[in-house]
């Protein structure tokens, strides 16, 4: 039993004592002492002989029947191409990602190039110059009071003008 008082570090360790010398000294070692070991003691004694069910069953467990080690092997090839097959699919799917990002990248780029040639064509036109060539050389003018013809439709998306007139 280990026991501590306060600060000072003092341990007290308890040993009980077996073999011949127990009543010599009395039943407990105080103190950092190691208890002795008594080699020779273990060494004389003879060994007991395990019972032959025991000894019949220890037999058995070395060796190995040729079924045991044919699973064994079976066993440990399904394991070998589970495996293989396992970091083939890793390397496969690493690569369909790497693919996927380079076409993602490819993507962001052509998407960033259709924007900028958008706004620039845009930003090329003159509404003025439209203006100007389509009333003075084409002879376009604008709408009066009586060519407007409002058309209401169920469908949003776009409208058909019948030459009857209008729907």
């Amino acid at each position: 039993m280990n026991r501590s008082r306060g600060n000072n570090r003092t341990s007290y360790t308890a040993h009980r004592r077996t073999g011949p010398a127990r009543g010599s000294r009395g039943a407990y070692v105080y103190g950092s002492a190691a208890r002795q070991i008594e080699i020779t003691r273990e060494l004389e004694e003879p060994r007991r002989q395990p019972r032959p069910q025991v000894r019949k069953n220890r037999e058995k467990a070395r060796h190995m029947s040729a079924g045991y080690v044919f699973f064994l092997g079976a066993a440990l090839l399904a394991a070998g191409l589970i495996l293989v097959n396992y970091i083939q699919m890793q390397a496969q799917l690493t690569n369909l990602t790497k693919s996927v990002a380079s076409m993602e990248s490819e993507l962001n780029s052509a998407r960033i190039a259709n924007d900028e040639e958008y706004n620039r064509i845009i930003n090329s036109i003159n509404l003025e110059e439209v203006k100007r060539i389509a009333i003075g050389e084409l002879g376009m003018t604008y709408a009066e009071e009586g060519q407007i013809i409002t058309y209401s439709s169920k469908k949003n998306d776009y409208m058909r003008k019948t030459a009857g007139g209008s729907r």
